[in-house]
């Protein structure tokens, strides 16, 4: 996508700060990161959101986070670490396209990734167990 900032990035029409590349992906460090050494594995083909990507691609895209986050680790000294991975507008995507966040926690790093928990009943809880369920 011409308008794309990561498919720029991946044709090198934008620099980035790039740890890790291959065939199908690549690993930059955020330009706006939340604290030292957040990192984003992007897909070099341009796939929007968690609904669209291939899931042999997504099992390889993990794969990577295990080896990058090992080393980061490693190599930052943290050992503390959020998995972000934002679906939609509403959900916190700013890019539509599909990417995931390896972000180092750190004590009183002031990182805030949290929701206010509802109580559901048991009931709620079986029926949207069900709906789902059927699916599978």
């Amino acid at each position: 996508m011409s308008d794309c900032i990561f498919c720029k990035i991946i044709k090198g029409e934008i620099p980035s700060a790039t740890i890790f590349e291959d065939d199908e992906f690549k690993v930059i460090l955020d330009r706006f990161p939340s604290g030292e050494g957040h990192v984003l594995i992007i897909p070099k083909n341009h796939v929007a959101n968690i609904f669209e990507i291939d899931e042999e691609q997504a099992g390889r895209l993990f794969k990577l986070a295990v080896k990058v986050s090992k080393v980061m680790k490693d190599v930052l000294g943290f050992e503390n670490m959020n998995v972000l991975q934002n679906n939609g507008e509403v959900a916190g995507q700013s890019v539509f396209h599909f990417h995931m966040h390896l972000i180092p926690r750190y004590e009183n790093d002031g990182i805030n990734i949290k929701w206010n928990p509802t109580e559901p009943t048991d009931e709620d809880i079986e029926a949207v167990r069900k709906k789902l369920a059927e699916k599978f």
